[in-house]
C-alpha cells in the first residue's frame, strides 16, 4: 500500500538575488532558524524582510512555509494564494497552489484543498505530488460524506425506535388505566346486582349458603331423632292377637 503523505513542496531557500543587502540578511537569518526548527523566529525574520521590501516573493513564500511549520494553516493558505494571483510562471503557480491545499488539507478543509490541487495540476500536469495529495483528499470526502449518511441514517433509526418504545409505553398505560376502569364497572356492577337481588326479596349468595347449611344441620337432628324413636320402637313388646 502506498503510504499517505502530505509532502510541501521544497522550500525555495537559496534566494541568490536578494535586492538588498538588508533584506538578504533577514532571509538568510530566517532560513538558519528554518533549517534548525525554530518557525516562529523564522516567522519573525522573515517579516522583517517583508517590512523592508513587502513585494519581495521569496520572503513571502518562506513566511507561507513557516505558517505551515507552525499549524497556522490558515494563515499559511492565504500567504500561498496571494502568490498565485500576479504569478506568470505557471510551474512556480503549481507550487503555490499545491501548498496552498497542503494548508487547507490540515485545516480539514477538504473540498477548498481539492479545489486548489486541481488548479495546482491545471498548471503543472505532471506533478505527481499535486495528484496524489488530491486522490487523497478525494477519498476523505468520500469517506466522509458516507460517514455523515450513515450517521444521519443511525440517527433516524435511534428516533424512531425512541418513539415506538415512547408510543408502546403511552398504549400499555392507556391498556392498564382501560383494565382498571373496567375492573371498577365489573365491581360495581356486582354490588348493584347484589343490591337490587337484595330488595326483590333475594339473597345474597353467602346468605344461601349459609341457609343450606343450616338445613343440612337441621336434617341432621331429625334424623338422628328419627332414629332414636326407631330403635326405641323396636325395644317395646307388642302384644300378639293369637
Amino acid at each position: 500500500m502506498k503510504r499517505i503523505l502530505i509532502l510541501l513542496a521544497v522550500l525555495t531557500l537559496s534566494l541568490p538575488s536578494l535586492p538588498q543587502a538588508t533584506e538578504r540578511k533577514y532571509v538568510r537569518k530566517g532560513n538558519k532558524e528554518y533549517e534548525n526548527k525554530k518557525y516562529e523566529q523564522a516567522e519573525v525574520l522573515y517579516r522583517k524582510a517583508l517590512e523592508k521590501n513587502s513585494s519581495f516573493r521569496k520572503a513571502e513564500y518562506n513566511l507561507g512555509s513557516a505558517l505551515y511549520k507552525q499549524n497556522k494553516n490558515a494563515a499559511a493558505a492565504s500567504k500561498f494564494k496571494g502568490l498565485t494571483e500576479n504569478e506568470k510562471d505557471r510551474i512556480e503557480k503549481s507550487k503555490y497552489y499545491y501548498n496552498m491545499g497542503n494548508a487547507l488539507f490540515k485545516d480539514n478543509k477538504i473540498n477548498e484543498s481539492i479545489e486548489a490541487y486541481k488548479n495546482a495540476l491545471r498548471n503543472n500536469p505532471y506533478d505527481e505530488d499535486a495528484k496524489h495529495n488530491l486522490q487523497l483528499a478525494l477519498r476523505m470526502k468520500d469517506r466522509g460524506g458516507n460517514s455523515n449518511s450513515q450517521q444521519n441514517q443511525q440517527n433516524k433509526e435511534d428516533q424512531q425506535n425512541q418513539q415506538n418504545q415512547q408510543n408502546q409505553q403511552n398504549q400499555d398505560k392507556q391498556n392498564q388505566s382501560q383494565n382498571n376502569r373496567q375492573n371498577q364497572q365489573d365491581k360495581q356492577t356486582e354490588q348493584q346486582q347484589n343490591q337490587s337481588q337484595t330488595k326483590h326479596g333475594q339473597i345474597s349468595k353467602e346468605d344461601a349458603e349459609r341457609l343450606l347449611q343450616a338445613l343440612e344441620n337441621d336434617e341432621k337432628r331429625v334424623l338422628q331423632k328419627v332414629k332414636e324413636k326407631e330403635s326405641q320402637i323396636r325395644k317395646v313388646q307388642v302384644d300378639k292377637d293369637w
